[in-house]
């Protein structure tokens, strides 16, 4: 059964949803994943959606929690968690996030919003529906349809030029300026229409009964006539119906108004207008006055025709005309009563007393009078008083005092208002008048404005900002503050470059005063406040416009979008879909951001933004626009049906011209129209033209002042009447149809990706394909955006001139010609003459146009066939001049077709019916057969089939990893494809390079496969690989990276999912992160040649046969091979995470007998080299190496077993030579026991071959290496200044600094793990010697002063627990520490030292992360209370993103940027010697957990378990989301402070993997949740 389709939304703490546009369609199931930054967190969600009960509709408001579900199971690993919305209803939704998180020490809860778009379904009939890719839709003026009864014929235009939706400007009665958009009535229809009455009402006009009853009945009569012809079109013809509703505005003669003038913005409801009234008001007296002549003598004149005249106007603007309105008066305060009340304060028994204290801190300021009365506004008069009552030495009477005070606040006052006057009135002043001058340019004086002359009364200088409902010529102030200013209400209109989202009539904004509004003056701006509580009747009346529309129409185009109070339209719309559950949205937004729109399109559930290719200012312009408006890119990768959602560009409804602007023919010339038109629909989307482009109508059908009516449809040419029908031969009908045709066509057959190519500066092509079958469909368009020379033009008579077009490479065989057409120029062509009744267009031009033919038959262009080959054909372009377009059909060979039905075959894909029987009955390449070869695989096999980096492939005999153009792959085998094309893929990122050289060549397919072929445990996958890129090769190259991509996909996933279950439960059960993070054991887990395991004994070989044991890569890719690939400590280190978590038990018993057979003075080596060329420098991997014996002894089944397993000594003696393995055998316990032995009698000697053949930076000195057991402590110590003998290994590099052969951090003496280790080792030894697993008692010593004794496991253990804490401890400031020796080193409290009896005794005071190490190994070591501090200690002080700082930030010798590279004088970090003093391990961060993991169940009664795990989650998230970004796909070695990258850390690094795994392991050792 096919997986549900399914969308991942990924919850993100940076992510802000609230403008990105999510689109889905109905029937999905939409999951919600979390970020690793929210994983750790406490998240609620909940949606608005509406669950499937149909009790439950949509209420904006209404949200419902979404429950998260663990796929795994487990409590303690919750980073899968997911919530299903079952999506089934369209519409807007809206989703929310809440959760708490700390920001500086603060917990902030944290509310997040977003929204999803679901896509209605447009029924054309009860089984069929109209994708939004195949909408052809035609806008027509529905005042110009003339009487409705012509209707249909009308109508019939867009049928049969085969359009499938139909845009009706409002139906509704229209004010008197006949505007498509000024509604005077929105429940009544336009009576122009002359929609005839039904019999009843007809009989009550005849009674004399009609009254208002009749009136609402013909009203709804009128509608639903319209209603039905909307009904009769979808059944008759398949078109549907949309329409605007007009929400922001209503027409100034709106009847309604007069009783509700308070839906208007008006001066009472308003009252920070009338500034803006007094200054419309004034204006409109000056043009009746220059109409009068009255300002003639002033340079002025009635007929405004020159530059002159302007400046003259402008002039007396500045001069008399507007200085007369004193607008600054409706700003400024009254002094007289400001200063009385002023007095009347200080002059009272209970005055306040002079000189406030307060008076510096406050500041007088004007209060603006929110009724906006001339000298209104006012000031604080405690403010006042404050600053202005103060003592007046020199006055020598209380009353003079006052008198002075108040002169003071009148001269504050006057300057004050003096600025506001001249600086904040007077820039609205020049504002205004810039927008008056600048209105006057345009109207009268500007080539392409309209050239008016005349000014007066009826041509005003400016448009109105205002309407006086009451017919009044002008009012007086008290007429505009009184009743009276109810009825002068605010014009609507449009503003350059405003904030859509703000309202331009509120008491916020300047706009109507400075002049800024480009205003519609038959329309007044519709004022609903904040809520229908605001305007109940308003709110009311637009709701019940709204049903009804809803109820007529399919969809909605809302009109003024972005002027449209967004709060009112997201209501409207809800009222919209409760009706019409499916209804289509469309709108035209002038946001100029994309954000911005998104914000509108999210809250209204816009389904499709109008976007015109007008606004292309040239052919590579409307290229870029046809490519960004919709579809995929050729050749695109294959979508799962799990993918994750991804935020994208509004869905766009692209028109070839809107009815607002004007046509191609003015703005371009008329050769553009048809390729216009053409490459509009080739565009991936919705498209859309306006009655007359198709008619050659060659000017703009303007919305207010055309008042013809179109024409209707024939079938034949008209013998009479000829101007009021067209036919197919009209215009570029006919070429229009099939454009239509093949639009909808390709939309419906998934033709949904899309190439275009600037063939030229002028010729355009556009290819849409389809993937399912590979068919595609090609359009060539020769553009015209200006006027060609008339030689090139093509006639009736002549070809015109094609000019140089490149030939046109098909990767396929060319079917058929769809058409072909170009637009012909009359040979009797004659000069345009507009009809008086109907909309006509052109007859000069005529179209050429033919469909399927031929390509032999084609008269535009020709098969090359002497460059065609066996899988391309080119065409040449034979005769294609301006204005030309050509569409044709490929398909793909015969040999490529069948090659894709196998592919997708294989891949599960759906495909046409399969033709070929070889085809049909093919095995499965990933069925049962392949299931074999993968149960045969190991580990190790996986370690070669996915990864292998550069170095360990040159050493497996192969050239290295393959490169790219961008770089080189992480690795050779298929993860290292995976870990580019993955990303590649999920951006579907056709650009990248890797994808480039599959289209380019063969070499990565064959890289892939071949290397496997090389060896005989990988050759069968090989072949599998070799078979499917035999077909794949066989493809256009265009679609290799989408197959590729696909086969590989399926593969990996295979062999990763081989892994996991080759692994333990904790595994294959666990979450994604867990299964990523033991990709870690395949990926450096392995067998070198370079870098063999010592001969194991042939007694305890365990593994599959010729398989070699495989070793640790330390870390990738510095240390892949040779001697540098095994250290001892980081193999033992990371052997509990990679090896034993993981169930890969033989390969851990393998490493540690075979590092056992390589003891050698009681040590296991630093550097393996193979157990031969074996360094013994360091004193800690001994300790990690029993650490490990104990871990599998706990964990692996029947472990304890090791204990007697043979192990084959390499150096039997410190002295003796290589030994043969078998040669010298002894059990493991043996071996254990020789080490514990050697360091309780104390070990000390010389590296062999010590000198620069050894180590080029150590010092003589730093050879020596000694180690043993202080028996007054029991503590191990080991090593001097001149070594490094635990992971902090760092020996300085730079002869420049001097720092060379200095070790950086000794460390000497007893480090604090090393002690754990070992207390951790004979604890352990106490109960498996007392249960009779493990032969010996204890280690003999020969203690000063008491000669040789036993010294038993439980002694050893009391020693070290009793000594422990007073050595280590550093207790709070307020407790004696007289007993630590050299205590005034100590700068940090309640932390335990990190070393003791170092031999710099600052460094055993050193804050360090290695503490946590022993509290993790050995937590009976530590007081539990004492351990909580000093975790709590290097939580907040050394803990980073993601690793651990290695020093004390406050330390002086702490520098937290490492770079090996850089050599200085620097002392402290040339040639990175402060490797260890300050950047942040990755390690030690999951020693630190474990440790806080434990005690934080023991201390205060386990009351911190529950925050712990939270800390865990909220750094283990973090991890998560450093490796899912990793190019290699693990952890790193190290950061630099804060987690910056580190550029010399190991990309992947073992111990990096494998404690962020012990981690995990150990959380979900606990039984229950805390």
């Amino acid at each position: 059964m096919p997986e549900r389709e399914t969308r991942l939304l990924v919850l993100d703490d940076n992510v802000n949803y609230e403008t990105n546009y999510y689109r889905l369609h109905k029937g999905l199931v939409l999951r919600f994943v979390l970020a690793p930054n929210l994983q750790s967190h406490d998240v609620r969600l909940s949606c608005n959606h509406p669950q499937r009960r149909a009790s439950l509709q949509f209420r904006r408001d209404r949200f419902l929690d979404v429950s998260w579900r663990n796929p795994t199971g487990r409590w303690f690993d919750e980073s899968e968690r997911y919530a299903d919305v079952e999506v089934h209803s369209a519409g807007s939704f809206q989703f929310k996030i809440e959760y708490e998180k700390i920001e500086n020490g603060d917990v902030k809860k944290v509310v997040k919003r977003g929204y999803f778009v679901v896509d209605p379904t447009l029924y054309l009939t009860k089984d069929t529906s109209l994708p939004f890719d195949a909408i052809c839709c035609h806008t027509v003026l529905s005042k110009n349809l003339g009487p409705f009864s012509y209707w249909k014929d009308k109508l019939k235009v867009s049928k049969a030029t085969g359009y499938n939706m139909i845009h009706f400007t409002p139906v509704q009665q229209l004010g008197g300026s006949q505007s498509a958009y000024s509604i005077a009535d929105q429940l009544r229809s336009n009576p122009n229409f002359q929609i005839g009455r039904s019999p009843v009402l007809k009989r009550l006009k005849t009674s004399g009964h009609f009254g208002d009853v009749g009136r609402v009945l013909e009203m709804e009569e009128g509608l639903k006539r319209i209603g039905d012809l909307v009904e009769s079109v979808r059944h008759e013809w398949a078109i549907l119906s949309i329409t605007d509703v007009v929400w922001n505005h209503t027409s100034n003669d709106t009847p309604w108004l007069r009783d509700h003038p308070e839906a208007a913005y008006n001066l009472v409801n308003s009252p920070h207008l009338r500034p803006a009234f007094a200054l419309d008001q004034k204006l409109h007296e000056f043009a009746v006055e220059i109409g009068d002549g009255k300002w003639e003598a002033e340079g002025v004149p009635p007929l405004v025709r020159t530059d002159d005249e302007l400046r003259a106007i402008v002039s007396l603007l500045h001069r008399k005309i507007v200085p007369e309105t004193r607008l600054w008066e409706y700003y400024a305060v009254d002094y007289d009563r400001i200063v009385d009340e002023f007095k009347s304060v200080l002059s009272r028994e209970d005055a306040p007393r002079p000189d406030n204290p307060d008076r510096e801190n406050v500041q007088l300021v004007v209060i603006q009078d929110p009724e906006y009365r001339r000298f209104g506004s006012t000031v604080d008069i405690d403010v006042a008083v404050k600053m202005f009552n103060i003592s007046k030495p020199y006055c020598v009477d209380e009353g003079k005092r006052i008198n002075m005070c108040c002169f003071d606040l009148r001269q504050k006052l006057e300057s004050l208002c003096n600025y506001i006057r001249y600086y904040v009135v007077q820039d609205h002043v020049n504002a205004a008048i810039a927008n008056v001058e600048a209105t006057i340019r345009y109207e009268h004086l500007e080539s392409h404005g309209p050239k008016q002359e005349k000014v007066d009364r009826d041509h005003p200088l400016a448009p109105k900002y205002f309407t006086n409902l009451r017919g009044d010529e002008s009012l007086s102030n008290a007429d505009i503050e009184g009743d009276a200013g109810r009825y002068v209400i605010a014009h609507n209109g449009w503003v350059m470059n405003a904030d859509p989202l703000a309202n331009f009539a509120s008491s916020t904004s300047n706009v109507y005063v400075r002049r800024e509004l480009l205003a519609w003056g038959d329309s007044c701006k519709l004022n609903y406040g904040d809520s229908p509580s605001d305007s109940p009747w308003l709110w009311a009346h637009m709701e019940e416009y709204t049903k009804i529309t809803a109820r007529l129409f399919h969809g909605f185009r809302i009109d003024n979008c972005h002027n449209t109070p967004i709060h009112v339209a997201e209501h409207l719309l809800d009222v919209a879909r409760h009706i019409r559950p499916d209804l289509y949205v469309i709108a035209e937004l002038f946001t100029n951001s994309e954000y911005t729109d998104n914000v509108f399109v999210n809250r209204l559930g816009i389904n499709s933004l109008i976007r015109e290719a007008m606004s292309a200012y040239d052919p590579h312009d409307l290229g870029r626009l046809v490519y960004r408006y919709g579809g995929e890119p050729v050749g695109s990768f294959m979508h799962p049906s799990v993918r994750p959602l991804n935020s994208c560009v509004a869905h766009a409804i692209f028109m070839d011209a809107t009815h607002d602007n004007q046509t191609q023919i003015e703005s371009r010339t008329v050769y553009n129209v048809l390729p216009n038109t053409a490459l509009v629909a080739m565009a991936c989307c919705a498209s859309g033209s306006t009655k007359g482009y198709d008619e050659l109508v060659p000017h703009h059908i303007h919305v207010v002042n055309e008042k013809r009516e179109f024409t209707s449809w024939s079938d034949v040419a008209p013998e009479v009447d000829e101007a009021s029908y067209v036919t197919t031969s009209n215009g570029i009908i006919e070429g229009k149809r099939a454009l239509n045709r093949l639009h909808a066509w390709m939309g419906e057959e998934g033709y949904n990706q899309v190439f275009v190519d600037q063939v030229t500066e002028h010729v355009i092509a556009v290819t849409r394909h389809r993937p399912s079958t590979h068919e595609s469909v090609i359009l060539v368009a020769h553009t015209v955006f200006w006027s060609p020379r008339d030689h090139y033009v093509a006639t009736e008579s002549n070809a015109g001139h094609t000019g140089y077009v490149p030939p046109l490479c098909v990767q396929g065989e060319i079917e058929e010609v769809i058409f072909e057409g170009t637009l012909l120029k009359c040979d009797s062509a004659c000069d345009f003459a507009r009809d008086s009744r109907h909309v006509n267009g052109l007859k000069s031009h005529r179209l050429s146009f033919r469909e399927h033919v031929s390509l032999a038959d084609s008269k535009m262009c020709q098969l090359d066939e002497a460059k065609s080959t066996s899988d391309t054909q080119e065409v040449r372009f034979v005769h294609f001049p301006p204005g030309t377009i050509v569409a044709i059909k490929t398909h793909l060979f015969p040999g490529a077709s069948d090659s894709v039905r196998l592919l997708r075959s294989q891949l599960g894909l759906s495909m046409p019916a399969v033709s070929d029987a070889s085809v049909s009955s093919s095995e499965s390449w990933f069925g049962e057969h392949f299931n074999v070869l993968l149960s045969r695989l190991t580990l190790s096999d996986l370690n070669r089939i996915l990864y292998r980096c550069d170095a360990e492939e040159r050493e497996d005999g192969c050239g290295g990893v393959y490169g790219l153009a961008s770089g080189s792959l992480p690795y050779a085998g298929i993860e290292g494809v995976m870990s580019v094309l993955a990303g590649v893929h999920l951006r579907n990122d056709q650009g990248h390079p890797i994808c480039n050289n599959l289209r380019d060549g063969d070499w990565l397919i064959d890289f892939t496969s071949n290397r496997l072929l090389l060896h005989s445990r990988t050759k069968e996958i090989g072949k599998v690989l070799e078979k499917m890129f035999t077909l794949l090769k066989r493809l256009p190259r265009y679609l290799i990276p989408a197959y590729f991509s696909a086969l590989l996909t399926k593969m990996n996933r295979k062999l990763q999912q081989r892994a996991w279950e080759s692994m333990s439960t904790f595994v294959s059960r666990g979450s994604t992160f867990v299964k990523e993070l033991a990709r870690g054991s395949v990926q450096l887990c392995g067998h070198l040649p370079s870098s063999p395991l010592p001969p194991l004994s042939p007694k305890g070989i365990v593994g599959a046969s010729g398989e070699e044991p495989a070793t640790l890569a330390a870390g990738l890719p510095h240390f892949a091979t040779g001697y540098m690939r095994c250290w001892g400590r980081d193999t033992f280190i990371a052997l509990r995470g990679l090896l034993l978590t993981t169930g890969r038990y033989k390969e851990a018993r393998n490493i540690i007998l075979g590092f056992a057979g390589c003891l050698r003075h009681g040590l296991i080596p630093n550097l393996l080299a193979g157990g031969r060329g074996a360094r013994y420098n360091c004193r800690d991997a001994v300790w990690w190496w029993l650490q490990s014996i104990r871990d599998y002894c706990t964990i692996v089944p029947k472990g304890v077993e090791i204990l007697n397993a043979p192990v084959s000594r390499l150096f039997p003696t410190d002295d003796s030579e290589p030994q043969p393995a078998g040669k010298v055998d002894m059990p493991l316990c043996h071996v254990m026991q020789e080490a514990l032995q050697r360091h309780a009698m104390g070990i000390a000697f010389r590296e062999r071959n010590a000198g620069s053949s050894l180590d080029q930076n150590m010092k003589p000195e730093g050879f020596d290496v000694s180690a043993g057991i202080d028996w007054k402590t029991g503590f191990v110590y080991g090593g001097s200044a001149f070594n490094c003998g635990t992971w902090m290994d760092k020996v300085g590099e730079s002869d420049q600094a001097g720092n060379r052969g200095v070790p950086a951090t000794p460390r000497d003496g007893s480090a604090v793990e090393l002690v754990g280790l070992c207390k951790s080792v004979v604890h352990w030894l106490t109960k498996v010697c007392a249960d009779g697993l493990y032969k010996d008692k204890g280690v003999m010593t020969d203690i000063e002063g008491l000669g040789e004794r036993l010294v038993t496991w439980s002694q050893w253990d009391k020693l070290i627990q009793e000594s422990f804490e007073r050595h280590f401890w550093i207790p709070d400031a307020d407790v004696d520490v007289s007993h630590i020796e050299d205590a005034n080193f100590i700068h940090r409290r309640t932390i335990y030292r990190d070393t003791v009896g170092a031999t710099q005794r600052f460094a055993d005071f050193q804050l360090r992360p290695n503490f946590p190490i022993a509290m993790t190994v050995a937590p009976e070591l530590f007081v539990p209370e004492h351990a909580w501090k000093a975790l709590d200690m290097v939580e907040t002080t050394l803990l980073g993103k993601l690793g651990m700082a290695t020093l004390d930030p406050k330390d002086w010798a702490y520098r937290g940027v490492y770079d090996n590279g850089q050599d200085s004088n620097i002392f402290e970090t040339a040639r990175g010697f402060n490797y260890h003093q300050g950047p942040e391990w990755l390690w030690v961060t999951g020693y630190f957990l474990r440790a806080k993991l434990h005690f934080s169940q023991v201390v205060d009664g386990g009351s911190h378990a529950s925050e712990t795990i939270q800390l865990i989650h909220h750094v283990v998230a973090r991890h998560r989301e450093a490796l899912e970004s990793s190019q290699w796909k693990g952890l790193v070695e190290l950061t630099n402070v804060g987690g910056l990258e580190c550029k010399d850390s190991c990309a992947v690094q073992a111990w990096s993997m494998s404690c962020m795994l012990d981690v995990l392991y150990d959380v979900g050792s606990i039984k229950m949740r805390p």
